[in-house]
């Protein structure tokens, strides 16, 4: 009754699809277990199990050592070692000492438990405790009384002390009683026995051991020495393909490429023979539901009439159900191959192209934001006030140049590196200048060199970019694969709403889907379809060597390899995947890849076709920040300058005014800030007085000789009028000396008349 409820209860893990099983049960009933799980057939390659059980290694396994499963069990002692053995020896001579030779052998070489083991090492440790303890033979005590021995606490704490070499390893016990430095093996069953494959450990976990390869694991790489196999490829460019030789060739050495160089390869390294066969109607394998068989080079593999084969072979979970694959040799994914973009007319407004909108708006920004600055930074500036009328020492006004429309037209000439008849004067202003100056060298620099390469690189039409454009067929593309190959049933079994859509297309359309994947290929290139061919990337890389008119389009819609292919449980897998791990470490895949794809056959012939390929992007701000960090440093340097001039041209003339410092400021401010326009009336100051004292002074002037006024009656000029006469002091001498040279070349001019 309980086997059967085992086994329904083994049938009912089976139909819920799990493969990975822990199972922790006792000596007795693991085999069984084992066995049952054998026969609901969930003990395949693709099922694995960790056994509990430490005494693991001590059950038959000799059932399980070709299912193909993966089983991992664990040991606490190694039977194999000579302590183990010789405790076995003695302890099978005692037993058959005492029963009078009735029981012989009552311990196998393998069949020591852990508990008997456990058991040895506990009665080794009290004895060698007592033994240490030197203790003397002491009064009885009954197990059944409430009274202790007397020195069965001084055992206990010296026991935690104790240190010996049990059976079960080296043992210790911690602070707490329990046991330390615990080391477990961990096993894994192989076609020749139990492996040790790694440690475990409380300090460092699991550590995987170098594994010694034994004398009868060894002979699945000997035995092909020396042996002949049948290969069996496809004419299949670059994987196998007919020698071009004007001689005429017989076996092996009729064929060349990428599979048969590998072959090549492999049986040099495993020292084997071989023979080619070509499958003529270049099938692979695609597996019948109706009739349960499949065809192609799986069929010929399965039967036995090949025992290996290579070509563009692609691994799936179906085929390796059927046969037995080797590591992949070249991994890869499904792809789309289709026309070159073609290329689009420039367009009208592309001028705007080398910056994004985002750079644009930030430079229209930084123009408006500057122009307000220097609009401000003018007014604030004393030195930006100038006397209109250079020959006037007192103005009433000065005028200042940057007026709104003149700061707009001063940094819209920088930009377009026109420049204007404004120059700034006052230190502020043209710290402001500079560094808007310095700002649009960088931003037109960067415009110019960017606006070259959009002229020079002309953008391409892409009818397709994705899987998703091209279900969605926009432009009326039609598409298919390869009929019965891996690419069709990956559409087929697959959950992929999208990919499924497209399933159904294929399914509906039969005349899309191609015999061979170069009639795909002309079909792409023929200019009397709008086709695109699915296929795998590598065939399709191969193809964009030679065929300049086509490209991949998209990513890959998949991963998976390429392998070869072998009977089912063939005991050449592990070799030839080994081999093909050495290929690869050693960089000869990639190289024969290189040499097969771009060199031979005319490969390469489409390098140089998009030199300098990739479309010119955009500035963005990331590009271009720093720059306006810089323009907005110096901007806020240019206020501070600015309102430093202001204060102390304030100062001047409040101090020669005699006038409070606060009450120029005020008024200084008011006008700056009333924004009245581009002319300031100047303030003349006279020192303050009496009105009595003023009619004195006006009495005592016309006293006076009235064409030489006296000193005291002119008025002392402002600080403001002294530099604007100033300022304008050599433009008046010029025009003086000007007017002087004129008259005497006027004079001259009348004596030679004369």
């Amino acid at each position: 009754m309980e086997m059967i409820l085992g086994r329904a209860q083994l049938k009912f893990i089976k139909l819920s699809g799990s493969v990975n099983y822990l199972i922790n049960c006792g000596k007795e009933t693991l085999p069984l277990v084992l066995q049952q799980a054998q026969q609901v057939g969930i003990m395949s390659d693709d099922h694995s199990y960790i056994i509990m059980n430490p005494d693991f290694q001590t059950i038959d396994i000799d059932p399980y050592k070709h299912g193909g499963s993966s089983i991992t069990g664990i040991r606490m002692f190694d039977p194999s070692l000579e302590v183990i053995q010789n405790f076995i020896t003695s302890l099978n001579a005692k037993v058959a000492e005492l029963s009078e030779n009735n029981i012989e052998n009552a311990i196998e070489g393998n069949a020591l438990t852990l508990d008997l083991a456990l058991l040895y090492d506990a009665v080794t440790l009290f004895v060698s405790t007592l033994n240490t303890m030197g203790l003397e033979e002491g009064s009885n005590v009954t197990c059944d009384g409430a009274e202790s021995w007397n020195y069965g606490s001084s055992i206990v704490n010296y026991i935690r002390t104790m240190e010996i070499d049990g059976l079960t390893g080296i043992v210790r016990f911690d602070e707490d009683g329990f046991r330390s430095d615990v080391e477990i093996d961990v096993l894994e069953v192989m076609s020749y026995g139990l492996d040790k494959v790694g440690t475990w450990s409380m300090e460092d976990g699991f550590v995987e051991t170098k594994v010694d390869v034994p004398e009868a694991e060894q002979e699945g790489s000997e035995s092909m020495k020396g042996k002949h196999f049948i290969v069996l490829t496809a004419l299949s460019a670059p994987y196998g393909m007919l020698k071009e030789s004007p001689k005429k060739l017989e076996g092996n050495d009729r064929y060349e490429g990428f599979g048969i160089e590998v072959i090549e390869d492999l049986a040099k390294m495993n020292e084997f023979n071989y023979t080619f066969d070509i499958q003529e109607d270049g099938v692979y394998g695609s597996y019948n539901s109706k009739t349960g068989k499949w065809n192609g080079m799986m069929e010929k593999i399965m039967d036995g009439r090949a025992d290996f084969a290579i070509t563009d072979l692609t691994i799936t979970a179906a085929r390796q159900k059927a046969v037995d694959f080797t590591s992949p040799f070249m991994n890869l994914g499904i792809t789309i191959l289709y026309k070159k973009p073609t290329k689009e007319p420039p367009d009208l407004f592309s001028f705007i192209s080398p910056f994004s909108m985002g750079v644009w708006g930030w430079l229209a920004g930084a123009f408006v934001s500057i122009s307000v600055l220097l609009f401000i930074l003018g007014r604030l500036a004393p030195e930006e006030w100038q006397n209109p009328y250079p020959c006037i020492e007192e103005p009433e006004t000065l005028d200042n140049q940057f007026t709104l429309a003149n700061s707009f037209w001063f940094t819209l000439g920088s930009v377009l590196t026109q420049g204007s008849e404004i120059a700034p004067i006052a230190v502020s202003t043209r710290m402001a200048g500079s560094m808007w100056w310095f700002f649009t060298l960088i931003m037109v620099s960067s415009y110019t060199a960017n606006l070259a390469a959009f002229l020079t690189v002309e953008s391409k039409f892409y009818a397709i970019k994705s899987v998703n454009d091209l279900a969605n067929n926009p432009y009326g593309i039609t598409y298919g694969a390869k009929k019965g190959g891996a690419t069709f049933s990956f559409f087929k079994e697959s959950d992929n709403l999208l990919y499924q859509k497209m399933y159904q297309y294929m399914e509906d359309h039969p005349e899309y889907q191609t015999a061979t994947n170069d009639e795909g290929l002309q079909r792409v290139k023929s200019d009397n379809e709008n086709y695109a061919f699915l296929m795998e990337s590598t065939s399709i890389e191969y193809m964009v060597e030679r065929n300049c008119d086509v490209a991949q389009v998209g990513g890959l819609l998949d991963s998976k390899g390429y392998g070869i292919a072998m009977k089912k449980n063939s005991p050449y897998r592990q070799p030839m995947s080994e081999s093909i791990l050495q290929l690869q470490e050693e960089g000869k895949l990639t190289r024969m890849k290189d040499k097969w794809w771009k060199e031979k056959r005319g490969g390469g012939a489409c390098t140089d076709d998009d030199a300098g390929g990739g479309e010119a992007q955009p500035l963005v701000l990331a590009n271009v920040g720093g720059v306006f960090i810089v323009l907005a440093a110096g901007s806020g340097l240019a206020v501070v300058c600015a309102f430093m001039e202001m204060l102390f041209d304030v100062w001047m003339i409040s101090h020669k005014m005699k006038v409070p410092f606060k009450e120029e400021l005020i008024a200084e401010l008011k006008f700056i800030l009333s924004f009245s326009g581009d002319t300031k009336p100047v303030r003349h100051r006279e020192s303050t007085g009496s009105d009595s004292g003023g009619s004195k002074k006006i009495d005592e002037k016309d006293d006076g000789d009235p064409e030489l006024p006296d000193d005291d009656d002119r008025r002392a000029p402002t600080p403001r009028s002294e530099r604007s006469s100033h300022s304008h002091h050599i433009l008046h001498s010029r025009r003086q000396s000007n007017a002087v040279q004129m008259a005497r070349m006027r004079k001259y001019s009348l004596r030679s008349g004369i």
